[in-house]
């Protein structure tokens, strides 16, 4: 038995533990799992709700581009909702690597089970003191980079489309702004709100980079593979 004062043993490599580590790694797994699945449905719906008003606005030559930017703005709400996720899906996932980089890496290199005792790894802390391991901005970001950035995208290119070029192409710039208007708002005004909405996002999704980037704690990209051997041979 370890008395309170005493260091703790550099390593316990019981059956007992190690089964039990198993059962854990198992359990973070399907965790994160589960909340990878939830944010594919998050943009699922995005992506359908896109194409419905894709179909809306050019079902004839007289419908209105307005669904395409209520689908912007709905997808902007997905967005939201999907970062919240991903937060979540975040912390189950970083459990689970740590287990595979500082036990299960050890066994597959011939070291044998080892389960590190240096009285607080990053693993053990995250267990005593839960905690989302990033930002609500850095998710949205992270999202918005990898999936909606896109979709946002491919709904300016549609909206151009269907005032630019549907039914027909627009002979003046006088068309191109009649057509522009939604309702009572003037198509100058929607064609610059469009715009800025668009720049708004590149310029989020760029600035949330830069925080990735600069961000050099050493949990921060533990997918790193140069990282990864690193925690492996040191046991943080």
């Amino acid at each position: 038995m370890i008395e309170a004062d005493q260091d703790p043993p550099e390593a316990i490599c019981g059956s007992a533990e190690v089964g039990a580590l198993a059962h854990l790694y198992r359990a973070e797994v399907y965790r994160s799992t589960i909340w990878r699945q939830r944010l594919d449905m998050t943009t699922n719906w995005a992506v359908v709700s896109t194409g419905i008003a894709f179909s809306v606005s050019f079902a004839n030559e007289q419908a209105s581009p307005l669904p395409i930017v209520l689908v912007g703005l709905l997808s902007a709400m997905f967005l939201i909702l999907e970062a919240r996720r991903y937060r979540y899906f975040y912390v189950w996932k970083f459990r689970a690597r740590m287990i595979e980089i500082t036990n299960y890496v050890p066994i597959l290199r011939g070291r044998g089970a080892q389960i590190a005792m240096d009285k607080g790894t990053a693993l053990s802390d995250d267990y005593m003191r839960p905690r989302h391991r990033i930002s609500a901005m850095r998710a949205i970001g992270r999202r918005l980079r990898r999936n909606y950035g896109w979709l946002f995208l491919i709904q300016g290119a549609a909206y151009y489309a269907k005032i630019g070029m549907h039914p027909s192409d627009v002979t003046s710039w006088s068309e191109f702004l009649h057509r522009a208007h939604i309702g009572p708002i003037p198509g100058w005004i929607a064609l610059i709100s469009g715009f800025v909405f668009h720049l708004s996002w590149m310029a989020f999704a760029y600035y949330t980079w830069r925080l990735d980037k600069a961000d050099k704690r050493i949990t921060a990209d533990y997918l790193d593979p140069e990282l990864a051997t690193g925690v492996a041979e040191n046991g943080v």
